[in-house]
């Protein structure tokens, strides 16, 4: 139902997987909480908002990222946050299974590199598509198929991740796109969507991921005079937690936000929200 003031929510991978709770393969603590806030601020306002898209991450069991594409010198699979770099694929310390695929992996770990925007991680397989775990947030769900039928609509769902040669953090396009694969590239028709809109709320799983990769690529792509109308609700999202010795995902989550905040976009609590 059209609106007086275009009001859409943006909501990123509010996936089973990504939930701190039992049987979740790559948990981010505070997460189901997250999803209960935005569940109740779905119920209290949904009335203003005229779209809703939830983006879904999509992966098979072979993946760039699982630990099923990758094997060592033994032939043992690497353990879940391994960083593989080019280097190493180079050196023969992590190689594809599938030796064909050496050169082009090797490639794309060094274009990831030379991007600067996040190194070639194994994580856990994590939302296979068909699985328990690929699901929305039972809360969210509820609310959101509540809202389909109070304002006679539907949900955006938008899948990104299907293509096991190349990670898809951002909704709007791939890490690095294949050239082979329309669904890896730029996804003008959701840009223009969220152009056309007044107000975009933004939240989702996780903060230093894919909800961060959403966002900058909205900024590089949809033009500054746009950039204002994002709203990121600091209280229906997290970061991936530290792992080991690895990146401090919580400690760049927060400086990016403070980034995104100098550059126009609003951060606001879900209570605050349209208030």
């Amino acid at each position: 139902m059209r609106k007086a003031l275009k009001v859409h929510l943006l909501v990123i991978d509010p996936q089973v997987d990504f939930m701190d709770s039992a049987g979740s393969s790559l948990p981010v603590n505070g997460a189901n909480e997250d999803m209960k806030r935005l569940a109740a601020l779905v119920a209290r306002v949904g009335h203003k908002f005229e779209d809703i898209h939830v983006t879904l991450d999509s992966h098979h069991t072979i993946d760039v990222g699982h630990p099923g594409m990758w094997r060592d010198r033994d032939g043992q699979l690497p353990p879940p946050f391994t960083l593989i770099f080019a280097k190493d694929i180079a050196n023969g310390i992590w190689t594809p299974r599938d030796p064909q695929l050496r050169l082009r992996m090797s490639t794309y770990a060094e274009t990831l590199e030379k991007n600067g925007n996040y190194n070639l991680m194994v994580w856990p397989e994590h939302c296979k598509i068909g699985s328990p775990g690929h699901n929305v947030q039972a809360d969210l769900l509820k609310a959101l198929e509540a809202w389909e039928r109070k304002e006679f609509a539907t949900v955006n769902y938008v899948t990104k991740g299907a293509n096991p040669f190349t990670e898809h953090y951002g909704a709007l396009m791939a890490e690095v796109p294949d050239p082979n694969d329309p669904s890896t590239m730029l996804n003008s028709d959701f840009l223009t969507m969220l152009q056309e809109a007044d107000i975009v709320g933004v939240a989702g799983e996780a903060l230093s991921h894919c909800v961060k990769s959403t966002v900058d690529q909205i900024a590089r792509n949809i033009g500054d005079e746009h950039i204002q109308k994002f709203h990121i609700l600091t209280d229906c999202t997290n970061p991936v937690p530290k792992v080991g010795n690895g990146p401090d995902f919580p400690a760049i989550a927060s400086s990016w936000l403070k980034v995104m905040e100098s550059q126009g976009m609003t951060l606001v609590s879900s209570a605050d929200f349209l208030k």
